[in-house]
């Protein structure tokens, strides 16, 4: 199966998760092409510049250095020792799965592929999808995994905007089809990674990702449903959860918000009950937890009519300020947030929007666009609320409880003030 290669790794697709893939391999010497379909992503990357958070223009710079470029030509597959598939595991209008990206990738895998590559499948998707998905299409031209070339699953565990772990310092799961599958992932990841775990196979190393994600998806449920009731039975639930922290076994600490949203935790849990429903067997918490998670937009713009209700004031004809509207702090990725859904629906009650964050220059809501400011302090002033919905670092809580008419909190981050409400 050996054969001499002339690239050690191409990264297919250079999003949130391809692209430090691509920044950690380069860096540990290996001769890395990144893969992707959009001409601009292609372009911007050889110019220097990136699109994703976590990686600085300096970095593409060094990355460039040390001999990465990137491609929107598959043909470059066919020179290359290993490839990692990093595309988006969307779901479609009705929920269900999208494969159509990973589709694609190995659609354009097979028919470059060549006797002694490793393909590595990182997308999220449910269990079963490398076996019985991507490896028939890979096979299909007549090469057999295990016999002509590896194939694996490696679940990314990529947190944008986490400055504690990294790719190099997270433990990589790997699965293969194969037990040398699986030594030939692990021995690339090897190279970058500190520690490499590995999973009996390709479903297990699947059902891990959806598995972290689920726990989240239903840990933070629980805590959003809490937040519901125990404004009404005068418990301060940031308190409680303080204070169940300093349990130093058996509990975890999850806090409430405005909603869920990213690329894993409203995404990921539906790949699992996917596969489940199946079956014909009901995934009850999977589909619980996403009922709550998805009411928590509602309840926060409940609570602010309620809130300005009691200052006298309707939504309508209300001027109100939005703080953060991307789905994480210090991160500009707006994927699921929760802040379209509470935009929507305030500005159907008839509210007067205006937003502030650092790092989105225009927001549009249902295609119409939101007014921004670049100075929040004093719109605070002006407004009749402030919704604080992501708390950037660049945001001044302490003053802003001081400057806004009402400040509804619904992450829980500012210190007790006459002005402050939290969720």
């Amino acid at each position: 199966m050996s054969r001499t290669a002339t690239v050690d790794l191409v990264v297919v697709g250079l999003g949130y998760v391809g692209l430090p893939l691509a920044r950690s391999a380069a860096g540990a010497g290996l001769k890395v092409v990144g893969l992707d379909r959009s001409s601009r992503v292609v372009e911007g990357l050889n110019a220097g510049r990136s699109h994703v958070d976590d990686i600085t223009d300096a970095e593409v710079a060094t990355m460039l250095d040390q001999g990465f470029r990137a491609v929107d030509r598959a043909d470059v597959i066919a020179d290359a020792a290993a490839v990692v598939i990093c595309v988006p595991t969307p779901l479609t209008e009705h929920g269900a799965p999208d494969l159509g990206a990973v589709d694609a990738a190995v659609d354009d895998i097979a028919a470059h592929l060549t006797p002694g590559t490793l393909v590595v499948l990182e997308s999220t998707t449910y269990p079963g999808t490398t076996d019985e998905v991507v490896r028939p299409r890979l096979e299909a031209g007549g090469l057999r995994v295990g016999e002509d070339f590896h194939l694996a699953f490696s679940p990314e565990r990529i947190d944008p905007g986490n400055p504690t772990y990294g790719l190099e310092n997270t433990p990589k799961v790997v699965g293969g089809v194969t037990p040398d599958c699986t030594k030939a992932a692990r021995a690339l990841y090897e190279r970058f990674v500190a520690r490499v775990v590995e999973a009996k196979g390709t479903r297990e190393a699947e059902m891990a990702k959806l598995l972290e994600n689920t726990y989240r998806h239903v840990n933070i449920a629980l805590v959003n449903e809490m937040a519901m009731f125990c404004r009404e039975i005068g418990v301060d639930l940031w308190d409680a959860i303080r204070c169940a922290s300093t349990k130093p076994f058996g509990f975890s600490p999850f806090y409430p918000g405005p909603g869920v949203g990213g690329h894993c935790i409203p995404i990921d849990p539906n790949y699992l009950s996917y596969k489940v429903r199946s079956l014909g067997i009901p995934f009850r918490f999977v589909e619980l937890a996403q009922e709550i998670n998805q009411r928590m937009p509602v309840h926060v713009v409940n609570r602010t009519a309620d809130l300005l209700n009691d200052h006298g004031k309707a939504v309508r004809g209300s001027r109100i300020l939005l703080l953060g509207v991307t789905y994480k702090p210090d991160i500009s990725d707006q994927r699921e947030s929760p802040a379209l859904a509470v935009a929507e629906s305030l500005r159907a009650r008839g509210a007067e929007l205006v937003y502030f964050d650092p790092r989105v220059e225009d927001w549009s809501v249902g295609g119409v666009p939101v007014q921004r400011t670049d100075d929040y302090l004093a719109t605070a002033e002006s407004a009749d609320i402030t919704v604080l919905l992501q708390p950037h670092r660049e945001i001044d809580l302490p003053l802003l409880a001081d400057r806004a008419q009402v400040l509804f909190d619904t992450r829980g981050k500012s210190a007790d003030h006459p002005r402050v409400v939290k969720l």
